[in-house]
């Protein structure tokens, strides 16, 4: 009876879904055009930064630094006069004003130090950070090269032979898909459990429910194995459509694999939404502890920046995340066709948690329905 109610629980909370256009949407948006924005847009990269150069000096080495900027980090350079560089930069056509000097060449060559003004839309944070050291690293080797008469590179006493695994193309598409993927994992996976909560708590149906001979253990189990199921379902879809299948993106491991990971990682992420539910007193509330909740567990979880790199404090915090090991794994598993006898850490781990986080919940909860 117990297993018969929890199933019954769980397909009425997949109805309730199915009437809610607002969730469906958000759950077709967050894998499919989330996870192709994420993979193709890549603003910590410069990509087609557009550059404007005053050339007053109208020399070979000029026209030199000129052609050194081309697709695909900068956009073909703009020659405008001195006049219109300031006008340019307030209106936002230009992120790079790079301005030659009268008689640059002839003073390089005299033994001077003449003096090359970059002007930068610091408002355009990502690409002004990373497109300076670019401007200046072009400028530099065009002066040097030109100074010394001769395109060369110099005998260096080690070689390097570099070899990129995993990913030989240093594609940012490989990187960026997956991790989306594995962030809208947990965002939704929170977002389903705890609206479907405060929902039945708004519309007074959690009443009706208490009246009915179920437990308060089978009203939070059907919730938790079907949002689950909703979320595992559109990840795997995702996956095989929108990185396999439009991204071409390779996939070295076991998907089968990752997808139990995921299901333990879901278990204890639905009970986590369930014990922010019950925490809030509506959607609004839900919704800023969302906030405080989210940004540290995909943040701090090694998916965005290593954890390596991270304080040692903030490693030993994070260890009682779930999604510190369920990025862990899944990195493995697809990045690195991993398999059960090297991730089987992270399984216990998630398994762990899982179980603590849903006795924490199911005891909040017993205790909200008091």
């Amino acid at each position: 009876m117990s297993l018969s109610n929890i199933i019954q629980l769980g397909i009425k909370e997949l109805r309730g879904l199915a009437r809610d256009p607002v969730l469906l949407v958000l759950i077709v948006y967050s894998f499919t055009l989330s996870v192709y924005t994420a993979a193709t847009a890549m603003p910590e990269t410069l990509n087609r930064a557009p550059i404007a150069i005053v050339d007053e000096d109208r020399s070979p080495l000029s026209t030199r630094i000129v052609s050194a900027f081309y697709p695909p980090l900068f956009t073909p350079p703009e020659l405008i006069t001195r006049s219109e560089m300031d006008r340019r930069m307030d209106a936002g056509s230009d992120t790079f004003a790079l301005n030659i000097p009268p008689d640059f060449q002839r003073d390089l060559l005299a033994g001077r130090q003449p003096v090359i003004q970059l002007n930068v839309d610091a408002t355009r944070m990502s690409q002004a950070f990373s497109g300076s050291g670019y401007v200046q690293t072009i400028v530099t080797a065009e002066v040097n090269e030109f100074a010394a008469r001769y395109r060369a590179t110099g005998e260096q006493p080690v070689d390097l032979a570099m070899r990129a695994r995993f990913n030989p193309e240093l594609n940012k598409i490989w990187f960026g898909s997956v991790v989306q993927i594995i962030n809208n994992v947990t965002m939704l996976s929170i977002v389903l459990t705890g609206t479907a909560l405060i929902r039945e708590r708004e519309h007074g149906t959690v009443e009706h429910l208490l009246v009915m001979p179920i437990t308060p253990f089978e009203i939070m189990v059907g919730k938790v194995w079907s949002m689950a199921l909703v979320v595992l379902v559109a990840a795997a879809a995702s996956l095989a459509l929108v990185v396999q299948g439009f991204l071409a993106v390779p996939i070295e491991g076991s998907v089968p694999l990752f997808l139990a990971g995921a299901a333990l990682h879901l278990f204890a992420t639905t009970s986590l939404g369930i014990f922010l539910a019950t925490l809030a007193g509506s959607m609004p509330q839900f919704g800023l502890l969302l906030i405080l909740t989210l940004l540290p567990l995909n943040i701090l979880s090694g998916g965005t920046t290593p954890r390596e790199s991270m304080p040692e404090e903030v490693q030993f915090i994070m260890q009682a995340a779930p999604t510190t090991h369920f990025v862990s794994l899944a990195q493995a598993i697809l990045y690195r066709g991993a398999t059960l006898d090297i991730v089987w850490p992270q399984f216990m781990a998630l398994i762990l948690i899982g179980l603590v986080l849903f006795s924490f919940s199911l005891g909040r909860f017993r205790k909200s329905l008091k």
